[in-house]
């Protein structure tokens, strides 16, 4: 029978509560709410009641006895970083290059010098020279020339911290140039959070954030140190506040951990913190000093820099051999002319050439060190309670569905054994195909064969599966005292049947929990909107991922929550 969302016309006349279900399988259940914020009670009582509508189907899942994969098998294909500048020369450099001058105007520095270095004639030994140019994150760089053999000729980080990593993995890192783009990180404040905290505090310093962020004056966001060199820079910064003399002592990764019991999550990438500061919702965050100049929505925004100097320094390896270190060395130069400085200026570097620097305190093994800290404290000592939420509807199969299955068992790897993991798949109908238990070995391998298990068939109800998700989190969350929730969505398309988003948006709200949604080859429309929409209602991101890119999406994204 077809139900029907009813209106009472009459006026001062409440609505009254209706569970309906729709013939194409669509749950209505009306609150009486005309606004679209739930307290928690209230969105708990609705939850519950589709719950009991949507009727998940319990699955049984198989021990699989997975083989644990090393780090380079996990990783995605090098190819993955595009290819943004071609060289053709006989002799022809690949640069790895930072993102922040490797990507679309105005953050296309290096690509417009590469191209200009390409037809300018460069020779050696009567050899035309030529620049290839990857866009890939400094961290990426680290990771892939340490775990998966990847060997650029030229590496071109945002700063000298990732320089210092491959010494002291082991690398013959040859420096080229101190500078070709002078560039800063820092602390960046809404005017109004600026002047209040101003006026308590003084000037912005590491350590008067934290202060205030401890005395619950302020909040404060950085992004995840593994990849993104502002949240490398800012935490060691943090750690040297904690304690001068040794920042990796225990009294600095105590009180690391007292601070990230009441910060905000470490956002998965500086374009959530822009979005999200674009947005009026974050008032103090890191942020590179050129991305600040590029992004008009944060010019009422305050600036002040701390930490290292981010001026991409430029290096080479004894392993590319002498023409192309020769090769190397040219277009090192090359970029440190005048026309190249020019460009430099106007794309947003070469700002604040005043600033010195901090002194981290850090040698490579230092930083690679500080990162561990933070992997251990970053959770505040709290447990997650998480839950997989996996699209498994007819347009998954193929390729989409292998390369979730694949990804999802490739980087379960990056997930503590003190977390808590479930899995929910869906099409037409819920799966509850993992109920939410302590991700321990057991648990690990019951994981494995229930995401072996899946198949892709029939409609898509994806909000139907997140309210099955959200009740297993809230359930689970009784047992589990302190716990932080979270549920990542991975799906590929616009949903169907099922409850409708806006009925979702409203009790996900009221329970404050993050929603992080992996799109698979979305390429704009109404699904990509969906999904960014539903991430956006308490504050997670959607992440755009290709079949082919979609385990180093999720390992990133394991290494900031998980």
């Amino acid at each position: 029978m077809k139900k029907l969302f009813r209106k009472l016309a009459a006026a001062g006349i409440a609505a009254v509560m209706c569970i309906s279900l729709c013939s194409c399988g669509d749950y209505t259940i009306d609150s009486g709410r005309t606004d679209e914020k739930y307290t928690p009670e209230e969105s708990m009582k609705e939850l519950e009641a589709y719950y009991n509508e949507i009727a998940p189907i319990e699955m049984t899942a198989p021990l699989d006895i997975y083989e644990d994969e090393s780090e380079a098998t996990v990783l995605a294909d090098i190819d993955t970083f595009p290819i943004v500048v071609e060289g053709d020369g006989q002799i022809d450099i690949e640069v790895a290059a930072a993102t922040e001058m490797s990507s679309k105007a105005p953050d296309d520095w290096m690509i417009k010098v590469a191209e200009k270095f390409n037809r300018s004639g460069q020779k050696i030994g009567g050899k035309s020279v030529s620049v290839s140019v990857r866009k890939i994150t400094s961290g990426e760089v680290v990771t892939y020339m340490d775990e998966g053999g990847y060997r650029p000729d030229v590496f071109a980080p945002s700063n000298a911290a990732w320089g210092e990593m491959l010494k002291a993995k082991g690398f013959n890192v040859i420096t080229l140039a101190d500078r070709i783009a002078g560039n800063t990180a820092g602390i960046l404040m809404e005017r109004k959070t600026y002047e209040d905290f101003s006026s308590k505090y003084g000037d912005v310093t590491v350590d008067k954030v934290l202060e205030a962020s401890i005395a619950g004056d302020l909040t404060f966001a950085y992004t995840n140190p593994y990849t993104s060199s502002t949240g490398l820079n800012v935490l060691t910064a943090m750690l040297k506040a904690f304690d001068p003399d040794d920042p990796l002592s225990d009294t600095a990764s105590e009180k690391l951990l007292e601070y990230q019991k009441q910060s905000p999550p470490v956002a998965y990438t500086t374009s959530v913190l822009r979005e999200q500061a674009a947005k009026g919702i974050i008032k103090a965050m890191v942020m590179e000093e050129q991305a600040y100049h590029n992004t008009p929505e944060l010019k009422g925004y305050i600036y002040t820099p701390v930490g290292i100097r981010h001026d991409h320094p430029v290096y080479t390896f004894d392993y590319a051999g002498q023409d192309k270190q020769e090769a190397a060395k040219l277009f090192a130069e090359y970029c440190k002319g005048d026309d190249a400085q020019k460009l430099a200026a106007e794309k947003g570097f070469n700002l604040h050439d005043d600033y010195k620097g901090q002194d981290s305190g850090l040698d490579g093994a230092g930083y690679i060190a500080a990162q561990k800290v933070w992997k251990a404290s970053k959770d505040g000592g709290r447990p997650i309670i998480a839950v997989f939420v996996s699209d498994v509807s007819g347009s998954m199969d193929g390729l989409p569905i292998n390369s979730l299955k694949e990804s999802l068992l490739a980087s379960s790897k990056y997930i503590g054994s003190d977390h808590y993991i479930g899995l929910v798949s869906y099409n037409d109908e819920v799966y509850i195909d993992l109920p939410i238990e302590q991700f321990d070995a057991t648990q690990r391998a019951y994981f494995s064969g229930a995401v072996k298990q899946l198949n892709a068939s029939g409609g898509t109800a994806t909000y139907s599966a997140v309210l099955v998700g959200l009740k297993m989190l809230e359930d689970k969350a009784k047992e589990v005292p302190d716990a932080k929730l979270m549920m990542f969505v991975l799906s590929d398309g616009d949903a169907n049947s099922g409850v409708k988003l806006d009925r979702t948006k409203r009790i996900a709200g009221g329970l404050s929990v993050p929603i992080y949604t992996i799109g698979y080859n979305l390429s704009g429309g109404s699904a990509e909107d969906q999904l960014r929409e539903l991430s956006s209602v308490n504050e997670a991101a959607l992440i755009n991922a290709g079949s082919d890119d979609i385990v180093n999406q999720l390992r990133n994204l394991f290494n900031v929550q998980l």
